[in-house]
Protein backbone atom coordinates (compact mmCIF):
# COMPACT_ATOMS: atom_id res chain seq x y z
CA UNK A 1 0.00 0.00 0.00
CA UNK A 2 1.15 3.37 -0.86
CA UNK A 3 1.92 5.62 2.01
CA UNK A 4 0.81 9.43 1.86
CA UNK A 5 3.19 11.88 1.99
CA UNK A 6 3.97 13.75 5.06
CA UNK A 7 2.99 16.80 4.76
CA UNK A 8 -0.29 16.05 2.79
CA UNK A 9 -3.06 18.28 2.97
CA UNK A 10 -0.71 20.50 5.26
CA UNK A 11 -0.62 24.68 3.25
CA UNK A 12 2.43 26.49 4.03
CA UNK A 13 3.13 29.90 3.72
CA UNK A 14 6.82 30.72 2.92
CA UNK A 15 7.65 34.14 2.30
CA UNK A 16 10.64 35.34 0.06
CA UNK A 17 9.90 32.19 -1.73
CA UNK A 18 10.57 32.65 -5.27
CA UNK A 19 14.75 32.54 -5.01
CA UNK A 20 17.48 31.19 -3.33
CA UNK A 21 16.73 29.80 0.65
CA UNK A 22 12.94 30.62 -0.18
CA UNK A 23 12.74 28.67 -3.26
CA UNK A 24 14.64 25.41 -1.47
CA UNK A 25 12.64 25.36 1.10
CA UNK A 26 9.39 25.83 -0.40
CA UNK A 27 10.47 22.80 -2.78
CA UNK A 28 11.31 20.53 0.13
CA UNK A 29 8.05 21.48 1.58
CA UNK A 30 6.04 20.93 -1.78
CA UNK A 31 7.90 17.35 -2.34
CA UNK A 32 6.73 16.32 1.04
CA UNK A 33 3.19 16.76 -0.30
CA UNK A 34 2.06 20.45 1.49
CA UNK A 35 0.22 22.95 -0.64
CA UNK A 36 2.69 25.66 -1.07
CA UNK A 37 1.89 29.79 -0.88
CA UNK A 38 4.42 31.36 -2.06
CA UNK A 39 4.94 35.25 -0.79
CA UNK A 40 7.01 37.51 -2.83
CA UNK A 41 7.76 41.42 -3.39
CA UNK A 42 9.31 41.88 -6.59
CA UNK A 43 10.17 38.72 -7.98
CA UNK A 44 7.21 38.06 -9.65
CA UNK A 45 8.61 36.48 -12.55
CA UNK A 46 10.44 33.60 -10.91
CA UNK A 47 7.33 33.26 -8.14
CA UNK A 48 5.36 32.11 -11.30
CA UNK A 49 7.69 30.12 -12.64
CA UNK A 50 7.69 28.11 -9.23
CA UNK A 51 4.22 28.05 -8.96
CA UNK A 52 4.16 26.29 -12.68
CA UNK A 53 6.55 24.02 -12.11
CA UNK A 54 4.61 22.82 -8.04
CA UNK A 55 1.55 22.85 -10.25
CA UNK A 56 2.55 20.60 -13.14
CA UNK A 57 3.90 18.00 -10.59
CA UNK A 58 0.97 17.98 -8.49
CA UNK A 59 -2.32 20.17 -9.71
CA UNK A 60 -3.11 23.13 -7.95
CA UNK A 61 -0.91 22.90 -5.29
CA UNK A 62 0.84 26.14 -5.30
CA UNK A 63 0.16 30.03 -5.15
CA UNK A 64 1.54 33.26 -5.52
CA UNK A 65 0.79 35.91 -3.64
CA UNK A 66 2.78 39.09 -3.48
CA UNK A 67 2.73 41.67 -0.61
CA UNK A 68 5.45 43.91 1.11
CA UNK A 69 5.86 42.99 4.18
CA UNK A 70 7.07 46.20 5.53
CA UNK A 71 3.67 47.63 4.74
CA UNK A 72 1.99 46.07 8.77
CA UNK A 73 -1.80 46.96 7.51
CA UNK A 74 -1.43 44.47 4.55
CA UNK A 75 -0.22 41.51 6.52
CA UNK A 76 -3.67 40.25 7.76
CA UNK A 77 -4.74 40.43 4.40
CA UNK A 78 -1.95 38.29 3.18
CA UNK A 79 -2.69 35.65 5.66
CA UNK A 80 -6.18 35.73 4.60
CA UNK A 81 -5.23 34.95 0.66
CA UNK A 82 -3.35 32.28 2.16
CA UNK A 83 -5.90 30.45 4.41
CA UNK A 84 -8.22 30.90 1.58
CA UNK A 85 -6.39 29.02 -0.96
CA UNK A 86 -6.13 26.05 0.07
CA UNK A 87 -8.92 26.28 3.00
CA UNK A 88 -6.51 27.03 6.33
CA UNK A 89 -3.16 27.43 6.89
CA UNK A 90 -0.35 24.84 8.52
CA UNK A 91 3.24 26.09 8.19
CA UNK A 92 4.40 29.88 8.67
CA UNK A 93 7.66 30.27 7.15
CA UNK A 94 9.42 33.64 7.90
CA UNK A 95 12.19 33.53 5.56
CA UNK A 96 12.01 37.08 3.58
CA UNK A 97 14.78 39.34 4.68
CA UNK A 98 17.15 42.27 3.51
CA UNK A 99 20.49 42.23 3.96
CA UNK A 100 23.20 44.96 3.29
CA UNK A 101 26.12 46.57 5.31
CA UNK A 102 25.47 50.05 7.77
CA UNK A 103 29.15 50.56 8.80
CA UNK A 104 28.68 52.83 12.44
CA UNK A 105 28.75 56.47 11.31
CA UNK A 106 26.69 55.54 7.79
CA UNK A 107 23.29 54.49 9.37
CA UNK A 108 20.67 56.36 8.22
CA UNK A 109 16.68 55.94 9.42
CA UNK A 110 16.01 53.89 5.73
CA UNK A 111 18.31 51.38 6.85
CA UNK A 112 16.70 51.15 10.04
CA UNK A 113 13.08 50.32 9.17
CA UNK A 114 14.31 48.40 6.13
CA UNK A 115 17.12 45.74 8.23
CA UNK A 116 14.84 45.79 11.08
CA UNK A 117 11.46 46.13 9.66
CA UNK A 118 12.12 43.30 7.27
CA UNK A 119 14.09 41.10 9.57
CA UNK A 120 11.99 41.84 12.79
CA UNK A 121 8.92 43.61 12.61
CA UNK A 122 7.47 41.79 9.61
CA UNK A 123 7.62 38.51 10.97
CA UNK A 124 6.42 39.36 14.30
CA UNK A 125 3.11 40.88 13.03
CA UNK A 126 2.94 38.14 10.15
CA UNK A 127 3.24 36.06 12.95
CA UNK A 128 0.59 37.56 15.10
CA UNK A 129 -1.77 37.45 12.17
CA UNK A 130 -1.75 34.02 11.04
CA UNK A 131 -1.39 32.84 14.78
CA UNK A 132 -5.21 32.53 14.66
CA UNK A 133 -5.31 30.10 11.99
CA UNK A 134 -2.01 28.21 12.96
CA UNK A 135 -4.50 26.95 16.26
CA UNK A 136 -6.77 25.69 14.66
CA UNK A 137 -4.66 23.37 12.97
CA UNK A 138 -1.90 22.70 15.99
CA UNK A 139 0.45 24.73 13.14
CA UNK A 140 3.82 25.54 13.08
CA UNK A 141 6.35 28.82 12.70
CA UNK A 142 9.68 28.60 11.32
CA UNK A 143 11.66 31.87 11.20
CA UNK A 144 15.13 31.59 9.39
CA UNK A 145 17.25 33.86 11.59
CA UNK A 146 21.16 34.06 10.74
CA UNK A 147 24.08 32.95 13.05
CA UNK A 148 25.05 36.05 13.34
CA UNK A 149 22.40 37.33 15.37
CA UNK A 150 24.33 35.04 17.99
CA UNK A 151 27.26 36.57 17.03
CA UNK A 152 27.75 39.72 15.19
CA UNK A 153 28.88 40.37 11.72
CA UNK A 154 31.46 43.20 11.31
CA UNK A 155 30.05 46.21 9.15
CA UNK A 156 26.77 44.82 9.69
CA UNK A 157 25.43 45.64 13.18
CA UNK A 158 21.79 46.88 12.30
CA UNK A 159 21.54 43.20 10.77
CA UNK A 160 23.06 41.39 13.17
CA UNK A 161 20.84 43.37 15.79
CA UNK A 162 17.89 42.39 13.74
CA UNK A 163 18.50 39.17 13.78
CA UNK A 164 19.38 38.73 17.48
CA UNK A 165 15.85 40.12 18.60
CA UNK A 166 14.46 37.02 15.61
CA UNK A 167 15.64 34.66 17.63
CA UNK A 168 14.21 36.33 21.00
CA UNK A 169 11.07 36.20 19.21
CA UNK A 170 11.13 32.67 18.33
CA UNK A 171 11.71 31.77 21.73
CA UNK A 172 8.99 34.47 23.20
CA UNK A 173 6.58 33.55 20.41
CA UNK A 174 7.37 29.64 21.06
CA UNK A 175 6.01 30.02 24.85
CA UNK A 176 3.39 32.53 23.85
CA UNK A 177 2.08 30.78 21.15
CA UNK A 178 2.32 27.04 22.51
CA UNK A 179 0.55 24.61 23.31
CA UNK A 180 -1.24 24.99 20.05
CA UNK A 181 1.24 26.16 17.21
CA UNK A 182 5.33 25.62 17.73
CA UNK A 183 8.10 27.91 16.74
CA UNK A 184 11.36 27.10 16.26
CA UNK A 185 14.06 28.90 14.55
CA UNK A 186 16.51 27.52 11.54
CA UNK A 187 19.89 30.11 11.39
CA UNK A 188 22.35 29.44 8.73
CA UNK A 189 25.94 30.00 8.09
CA UNK A 190 27.64 29.93 4.72
CA UNK A 191 25.27 27.93 2.75
CA UNK A 192 24.95 30.65 0.13
CA UNK A 193 27.14 33.31 -1.21
CA UNK A 194 25.10 36.88 -0.76
CA UNK A 195 23.93 38.62 -3.97
CA UNK A 196 27.02 41.59 -4.15
CA UNK A 197 30.64 41.41 -4.58
CA UNK A 198 32.24 39.62 -2.13
CA UNK A 199 35.69 38.71 -3.04
CA UNK A 200 37.55 35.60 -3.36
CA UNK A 201 39.67 36.30 -0.30
CA UNK A 202 37.12 36.94 1.78
CA UNK A 203 35.45 33.54 0.51
CA UNK A 204 38.42 31.46 1.30
CA UNK A 205 38.65 32.96 4.71
CA UNK A 206 34.83 32.12 5.47
CA UNK A 207 35.38 28.20 4.17
CA UNK A 208 39.06 28.41 6.18
CA UNK A 209 36.80 29.27 9.23
CA UNK A 210 34.59 26.74 8.80
CA UNK A 211 34.66 23.07 10.73
CA UNK A 212 33.53 21.53 7.36
CA UNK A 213 35.70 23.36 5.26
CA UNK A 214 32.96 24.10 2.54
CA UNK A 215 29.91 25.73 1.67
CA UNK A 216 26.78 24.59 2.62
CA UNK A 217 23.69 24.92 0.26
CA UNK A 218 19.81 26.25 0.02
CA UNK A 219 18.72 22.61 0.49
CA UNK A 220 20.63 21.91 3.45
CA UNK A 221 18.26 24.62 5.32
CA UNK A 222 15.51 23.02 3.92
CA UNK A 223 16.10 19.92 5.13
CA UNK A 224 16.00 21.27 8.57
CA UNK A 225 12.90 22.99 7.41
CA UNK A 226 11.55 19.77 6.71
CA UNK A 227 12.41 18.00 10.07
CA UNK A 228 10.72 20.76 12.14
CA UNK A 229 7.47 20.24 10.01
CA UNK A 230 7.72 16.21 9.69
CA UNK A 231 9.71 15.02 12.94
CA UNK A 232 9.82 17.33 15.59
CA UNK A 233 6.49 17.49 17.40
CA UNK A 234 7.79 18.10 21.07
CA UNK A 235 10.16 20.87 20.25
CA UNK A 236 9.48 23.89 20.53
CA UNK A 237 11.50 27.20 21.04
CA UNK A 238 14.62 26.05 19.35
CA UNK A 239 17.14 27.32 17.21
CA UNK A 240 19.48 25.14 14.70
CA UNK A 241 22.48 26.17 12.97
CA UNK A 242 23.21 25.08 9.83
CA UNK A 243 26.28 26.65 9.35
CA UNK A 244 28.69 23.35 8.73
CA UNK A 245 30.30 24.53 12.56
CA UNK A 246 30.89 28.08 11.75
CA UNK A 247 30.09 29.20 14.61
CA UNK A 248 32.26 27.18 16.65
CA UNK A 249 35.00 29.63 16.00
CA UNK A 250 35.74 32.82 13.93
Amino acid sequence: MATMPLLSSRTALVTGAARRVGAAIATALHAAGANLVIHYRSSQSEAETLVERFNRARGASAVALRADLIDTAALPRLVDEAASAFGGLDILVNNASSFHPTPIGKITLDSWDDLIGSNLKAPLFLSQAAAPELRKRSGLILNLVDIHGMRPLPDYPLYSVAKAGFIMLTRALARELGPEIRVNGIAPGPVMWPEGEIDAAMKAEIIRKTALKRLGTPEDVAQAALFFATAAPFVTGQVLAIDGGRSLGW
